[in-house]
C-alpha cells in the first residue's frame, strides 16, 4: 500500500488522532460486547425458524465458520488487529514528539508485549481449575506480534509490506512443504478433521506444523495434563500472519496521519483493500491455499486485511472527510475502552445475566418468541457493560497499557 514518507523530527507538526480508527474499534467491540454467543443465541435463532433462509443466513454471519471461508464474525478478531496497528502509527508518533528515547519506546513495547499474553492467559483461564497456558486469543496474539510492529513503525511502506510479504509467502512455504501427515495419523486423537485431500490437505485440521509447534510448546508449561490439542483448530503459530494483518493496520495509519490531500488517502485506503481482498480471493479459488481464519491462512490474512482496509476507508470518508459523528457515539464509547470491555465480557457476562434473571425473572426475556430469548439476553449484558464503559467514558477513565 503506497504511502507518503512520515518525517522522523521529533518536532515536526502533531498529526490529530482521526476519528474513524475509533469508531472502527469501538464498532468491533459493540458487535463483541452486543452479539458474542456464549449461550447459543444464534442456534436458537436457527433452530427457530428453519425454513427462513434469510434468517438462517443472517444468523450464520455471527458464528465462525467450521473450517474455509469467512463471514462477519470472522472479521471480529483480523478488524481489531488491523485496528492496532492504525492505532500504533499515532500512539509512536506521540510519544515520538514527547521526547521518548527508541530505547525507551522499545522497553514500553516489550512491557505491553508481555502484559497483553498475560491478561489473555488470566482471561482465558476463568473459571478452569489452573493456569491455562495457551495463546491462541486475540490479546495473547496481539502481544506475541507487538515488539515486532514496533519495530517496523516509521520504516516506510516498502519495508514494511515487503515484511508482510515475506511474512505471508514463508508462512505459506512451511505449511506446503510440511510433510503430510501418515495414512495412519489418528485426527480422532488430536481432535482433527480431514477437510481437504490433495494439495490442501496441508492446511487441513490439526494435521499442520502450526499444530504440531503447540504439542511441545505448550508442554512446557505446567499443567495437570499433557496438551493434545486445541478443539477449534486455532495455533499459537497464528500470531505469524497476523502480524501482517497488524502491519496493514500500521501503514494505514501512517498513511492517514501523513501530510498527503486527504481524497488521496482515500484513494490509496479503498485501492489497496480491493487489490488485497482480490488477492486473498484469488489465492483461494485459484488453489493456492484456503482462507480459514482459525489457522489465519496467508490468504485469509490478505482478504480480511483487504476487507479492514476497505472498512477504515469507508469510515474515513463518512466520519473524518465528511464529519458525521453522532450516529457512532455508541460504538466510541466502548472504542475508548477496548481492553475493559474485554476483560467484562469475560468476567462479569455471566453474573450479569445470573442476576437479571434473580432480580427481574426470565420474563423479562420472553417478550418475543422462545428462539429469540437467547439473544435477549445477549443484548441486556452488552446494554450493562455498555453502561459501565459509558460511566468510564464520562468521567474520562481509561484503561490503558
Amino acid at each position: 500500500m503506497q504511502q507518503p514518507a512520515v518525517s522522523t523530527s521529533t518536532d515536526s507538526k502533531p498529526s490529530p488522532r482521526l476519528a474513524s480508527i475509533d469508531v472502527y474499534r469501538g464498532l468491533v467491540m459493540l458487535l463483541l460486547v452486543l452479539l458474542d454467543a456464549p449461550n447459543g443465541w444464534t442456534s436458537a435463532v436457527r433452530e427457530g425458524y428453519p425454513d427462513s433462509p434469510w434468517i438462517q443466513a443472517l444468523a450464520q454471519q455471527f458464528e465462525h465458520v467450521a473450517w474455509a471461508g469467512i463471514v462477519l464474525w470472522d472479521m471480529i478478531q483480523p478488524s481489531f488487529m488491523f485496528v492496532v496497528g492504525a492505532a500504533a502509527a499515532f500512539s509512536y508518533a506521540s510519544r515520538q514528539r514527547r521526547g521518548d528515547s527508541f530505547g525507551r519506546m522499545l522497553g514500553h513495547a516489550v512491557y505491553r508485549s508481555l502484559l497483553l499474553i498475560l491478561i489473555g492467559v488470566f482471561l482465558r483461564s476463568e473459571g478452569d481449575d489452573a493456569t491455562d497456558w495457551t495463546l491462541e486469543d486475540v490479546v495473547s496474539q496481539i502481544g506475541l506480534g507487538y515488539v515486532f510492529l514496533f519495530l517496523l513503525w516509521n520504516r516506510g511502506w516498502r519495508v514494511q509490506l515487503g515484511v508482510a510479504a515475506a511474512i505471508l509467502v514463508g508462512y505459506w512455504l512451511l505449511f506446503a512443504l510440511w510433510p503430510l501427515p501418515a495414512g495412519d495419523y489418528d485426527y480422532a486423537a488430536v481432535n482433527g478433521h480431514v477437510y481437504y485431500e490433495g494439495f490442501w490437505a496441508h492446511w487441513n485440521k490439526n494435521a499442520h506444523p502450526a499444530h504440531y509447534f503447540d504439542g511441545w510448546l505448550l508442554n512446557l508449561f505446567p499443567r495437570p495434563e499433557p496438551w493434545v490439542a486445541n478443539g477449534g483448530g486455532y495455533n499459537t503459530l497464528n500470531f505469524v500472519p497476523s502480524l501482517a494483518t497488524m502491519i496493514f493496520g500500521l501503514m494505514a495509519g501512517e498513511l492517514l496521519r501523513s501530510e498527503a490531500a486527504p481524497k488521496r488517502k482515500l484513494f490509496t485506503l479503498l485501492s489497496s483493500g480491493a487489490v488485497a481482498l482480490s488477492l486473498g480471493l484469488a489465492c483461494h479459488f485459484a488453489g493456492v491455499c484456503p482462507i480459514v481464519k482459525k489457522i489465519w491462512t496467508p490468504s485469509f490474512t490478505l482478504a480480511a486485511g483487504g476487507l479492514s482496509l476497505l472498512t477504515l476507508g469507508l469510515l474515513y470518508a463518512i466520519v473524518d472527510l465528511q464529519g458525521w459523528r453522532r450516529w457512532a457515539f455508541p460504538a466510541v464509547v466502548v472504542g475508548m475502552n477496548s481492553i475493559a470491555v474485554y476483560a467484562l465480557i469475560h468476567l462479569i457476562a455471566h453474573w450479569t445475566l445470573e442476576n437479571y434473571l434473580r432480580h427481574f425473572g426470565a420474563g423479562m426475556f420472553t417478550l418475543f418468541e422462545p428462539a429469540w430469548e437467547p439473544l435477549l439476553q445477549n443484548l441486556a449484558v452488552g446494554a450493562f457493560i455498555w453502561l459501565i464503559c459509558y460511566w468510564m467514558y464520562r468521567r474520562q477513565l481509561f484503561l490503558r497499557i
